[in-house]
């Protein structure tokens, strides 16, 4: 992106890369690329497995799974809290991240207290936070003792039922005042896509498919991306295109088509259905470079930039332009090549 690839002040010069495979999952992947390549980049990963993005690395450090730490475990979908304890000792030279980060502040010089914090007294301090009433009762010794832990919410946990709701005002603001601070419409409003393809605002120029990139079944994002059975499970890169769009194209199921805008390009398979809107096209990911046609994936084409609430990734605001790869052989040649290109290291 453009941390890596344009000049800043000041210039990044390394990077450290855990828990992310921003080769893979990061948005304009044809800079993100050029940026790990640059030879003045040091680069340091810490992983399990030789993902896309650990091959770009100047110094590649293992890290341990969580068959070999102890971690605090939470989750979006239910209201409790669980502790993990190694089963094994880490195998090898294998460091769990808050180890590794500790080496490396005491490299560095750091003598702050907290780099000398082991991870039982770090998840401690996490579980003993007076500010969040959830958490209270909610200590390691119980988690230790084998069983997950409610959070202390009422049985069942209807939410918002005392009438309090985390606003200035302490109510369901149909006009927000905050909202109107930070110069956005302070009542519900629909705001039409940058590049537009969301009916209100048509596309009208050189890209006029609205190109969405959901998980597949057997990938978590990237992960799980690598593994053999899920590979042959999805069998290969496919793009959901509606027969109508693909007609006006030249397009039939099964060729080799090529999805691109100006920010780059993926090779995919198409596949002609009416589970999608014509104007729109499907495909799901995240698939390894060293499993996609010429090395790259869907993030090739979707954008950097920012939504405008939130400051996330706007992956879904991107459009693009499909053709038909002409030359099957070329088809089968980049697919080759893309796997070999993935069978080395950087």
């Amino acid at each position: 992106m453009d941390a890596l690839t344009e000049l800043s002040d000041p210039p990044v010069k390394a990077m450290v890369v855990y828990n992310s495979n921003p080769a893979v999952i990061a948005p304009d992947q044809t800079r993100v690329l050029a940026g790990l390549a640059r030879e003045d980049l040091f680069t340091v990963v810490h992983e399990q497995i030789m993902t896309d993005t650990a091959r770009y690395a100047d110094v590649l450090l293992p890290a341990t799974t969580h068959f070999e730490q102890t971690d605090l475990f939470t989750s979006f979908w239910h209201l409790h809290v669980q502790l993990a304890e190694p089963a094994i000792a880490p195998l090898g030279e294998a460091k769990p991240n808050v180890e590794f980060f500790a080496l490396l502040a005491q490299r560095l010089g750091f003598e702050d207290e907290c780099f000398s914090d082991d991870v039982e007294t770090l998840i401690g301090q996490a579980l003993n936070n007076p500010a969040n009433p959830f958490l209270h009762g909610v200590t390691l010794d119980r988690l230790k003792a084998g069983a997950p832990v409610r959070l202390n919410v009422e049985q069942p946990h209807p939410a918002y039922a005392d009438g309090n709701f985390s606003t200035p005002s302490g109510k369901i603001e149909l006009y927000s005042d905050r909202m109107a601070r930070d110069g956005y419409d302070p009542l519900p409003a629909h705001t039409p896509l940058t590049e537009g393809g969301d009916g209100e605002q048509p596309p009208t120029g050189a890209y006029p498919l609205l190109f969405i990139t959901p998980p597949n079944h057997f990938f978590l994002n990237s992960t799980y991306a690598n593994m053999p059975s899920n590979v042959r499970s999805e069998e290969r890169p496919r793009l959901e295109i509606h027969p109508e769009d693909a007609d006006s194209r030249g397009i039939l199921h099964g060729d080799a088509v090529r999805v691109f805008n100006g920010r780059g390009q993926v090779q995919l398979e198409a596949s002609l259905t009416d589970d999608v809107r014509p104007g729109v096209v499907v495909s799901c990911g995240l698939w390894w470079g060293r499993h996609s046609p010429g090395g790259h994936g869907v993030n090739a084409t979707t954008p950097q930039r920012l939504a405008d609430m939130g400051g996330g990734a706007t992956f879904f605001s991107n459009l693009v332009e499909v053709d038909r790869v002409e030359d099957r052989q070329v088809a089968q040649d980049q697919h080759a090549e893309g796997q070999c290109a993935g069978s080395g290291s950087l």
